[in-house]
């Protein structure tokens, strides 16, 4: 599932390949596409160059002197360089043409895709309803998003109207790193807790972005919670995992109490 660091990883992929000229746009799938036609995206793109791309939490923004192209990954999309001659995957839906090779979406799922804004301020707009970026956010950005906030601590931070990019691991991994219980309602954080939090999130946020995604390293909860029974990497208490707001979440019980 991607989240800011997998799509900060993508950022850099497509920054690789600004300057050279896109000489084909190719719609494999237009199940991807949102409010664009294959012919519109090809149209817009072919013969331009992206400029340098920038990212919104789990957005990819990338100019093309005139019209933005704008990736959202969902919950299994890639973006990945590869040769001009090498096989295409049965889920590459939309491959844009270099002269030196081919950048392709990969998006088995395809709850999100492409979009493509006229200008910079129709992808602005586009964006209006996101909260800060989760890595750019300053410690009274982060404080002001959850201030006033009702429910639990585990759904606020996975809104991204209140702070754009973190996604299910993440959000389980600064709790638990931040000894907080993601199922603490918001309203009853201490002072010290949110400052925790985004201390932890700042330091996991900055770790994952070096690797590229979440890791799964023994020392943190990313490497033991895909495995039921697993006991907590810190203290060895089995870990806690329920369903909030849909989606599974992992924690320690004598680590997080709440």
């Amino acid at each position: 599932m991607p989240e800011l660091p997998d799509v900060e990883g993508f950022r850099r992929v497509l920054a690789e390949h600004t300057g050279e000229p896109i000489t084909a746009v190719r719609v494999c799938d237009a199940g991807v596409l949102r409010g664009v036609t294959p012919r519109r995206l090809d149209k817009a793109l072919r013969g331009r160059r992206f400029e340098p791309p920038r990212r919104h939490g789990k957005w990819l923004i990338a100019p093309a002197d005139g019209p933005v192209l704008m990736l959202h990954f969902g919950m299994t999309g890639s973006l990945s360089w590869h040769g001009r001659g090498e096989p295409r995957h049965r889920h590459d839906r939309v491959v844009w043409s270099f002269p030196g090779g081919e950048l392709r979406l990969r998006d088995m799922r395809k709850l999100q895709g492409v979009r493509l804004a006229a200008d910079e301020d129709e992808a602005g707009r586009l964006l209006d309803d996101l909260g800060p970026d989760a890595l750019a956010a300053s410690r009274e950005e982060f404080a002001a998003s959850l201030a006033g906030r009702r429910g639990r601590l585990k759904s606020a931070l996975t809104d991204q109207s209140l702070l754009a990019g973190l996604g299910n691991l993440l959000a389980d991994e600064i709790c638990w790193q931040a000894l907080v219980s993601p199922l603490r309602d918001v309203r009853d954080l201490r002072d010290d807790e949110v400052a925790a939090l985004y201390r932890t999130m700042r330091r996991v946020l900055r770790e994952a972005v070096d690797e590229g995604r979440v890791p799964p390293r023994d020392t943190w909860l990313t490497g033991a919670r895909d495995e039921p029974g697993r006991p907590c990497p810190r203290c060895g208490t089995p870990l806690s995992r329920r369903r909030i707001a849909g989606r599974t979440t992992v924690w320690c019980r004598t680590c997080q109490p709440g």
